[in-house]
């Protein structure tokens, strides 16, 4: 049988993503780049390292070879950390046909420019192609689980977008369509340097207060850069801005806001990255993200003040007294 979807990364989320798409009958094929690790994946039906507890359907095949994942569908959905899309873009283009049609469900931008994902999927194949992408508030454990979520797919094709919502869709896992792919990727991108910065306030003992306080002025970042970058200002109070920021910024799920915790703690980043044992993006969505707002003349101080203790290492009580001795001014 053919596959009706191939999901390229089979880390925590690629993973749950792959047991949705199957569970709702759709015959899914799973790429990773580590063959030992897929081997495991195939031989105990599970993937014990990223996404543990909880057994493969059936129709949820396992592969190491990248030419069979994507000529075995049409229908590629990727999710490989930011800093390996393009390169996965690149290796993925010579087994490709007029029929491919990409997705992914990757947050960040491209760490080579800045530019957002689907400028790179621009830039490597044509503008002919169906391309969409996945974002919102998700953790992988809770799809696995099957606990209710809603996300937001964007394209500018509603005749994909409803075909990529036909094969996740069910009674608990929600798809709202949107047409503002530049929205949708920055929610998802800055959302996870605000979560560093929300996890280093906690981290160091501040509170609930000054929590809303970040993720509030938080939100008002995001729309700054979003909307020069041509998103839509209601993108970003929908589930791929707002609640994305609330998901992140609040619960220990989240691998960025661990880091913060961790940093405001006082650990430095290699030990806290160690610990955490997964790709943390918001490190470079941070560097990514504060360039733009410099390229933009953007006013960003949250995420300003969290480059600099990533990237500078400055020390995060400092980094909180810069922000709180801002000249004041109206919140509009």
């Amino acid at each position: 049988m053919q596959p009706a979807i191939s999901v390229l990364g089979a880390g925590s989320w690629g993973t749950a993503l792959a047991i949705q798409a199957a569970r709702n009958g759709c015959h899914t094929l799973l790429w990773g780049h580590n063959a030992e690790h897929m081997a495991s994946l195939s031989n105990n039906r599970e993937n014990s390292r990223y996404l543990p507890g909880f057994l493969f359907p059936e129709n949820l095949s396992i592969t190491a070879n990248l030419e069979d994942a994507v000529k075995s569908s049409p229908l590629i959905l990727i999710s490989v950390p930011s800093h390996a899309f393009r390169d996965t873009l690149e290796k993925i283009k010579h087994f490709t046909s007029n029929k491919t049609e990409i997705a992914w469900a990757t947050k960040g931008f491209n760490p080579d420019d800045g530019v957002l994902l689907n400028q790179v999927v621009k830039q490597t194949f044509s503008d002919e192609i169906h391309t969409a992408v996945l974002s919102g508030p998700t953790f992988a454990k809770e799809v696995a689980t099957g606990l209710p979520t809603a996300i937001t797919i964007a394209s500018d094709n509603l005749r994909f977008s409803s075909k990529i919502s036909d094969i996740l869709h069910n009674n608990y896992f929600r798809i709202y369509t949107s047409s503002d792919i530049v929205g949708v990727q920055v929610g998802g991108a800055v959302k996870n340097v605000l979560a560093i910065a929300a996890g280093i306030a906690d981290g160091l003992g501040f509170g609930a207060n000054t929590r809303s306080a970040l993720i509030t002025r938080g939100l008002q970042e995001i729309m700054r850069l979003g909307i020069k970058l041509g998103g839509h200002a209601d993108t970003f109070m929908g589930m791929a801005g707002l609640g994305d920021l609330i998901l992140t910024c609040t619960d220990n799920q989240s691998r960025n806001r661990r880091l913060g915790l961790a940093l405001g703690e006082g650990k430095n980043k290699e030990t806290a990255l160690k610990e955490i044992g997964q790709e943390v993006e918001g490190i470079s969505a941070a560097k990514e993200t504060y360039l733009l707002s410099i390229k933009h003349g953007i006013e960003m101080p949250i995420i300003e003040q969290t480059y600099k203790v990533l990237y500078q290492k400055l020390d995060p009580r400092i980094a909180v007294q810069n922000l709180l001795g801002r000249e004041q001014k109206a919140e509009s």
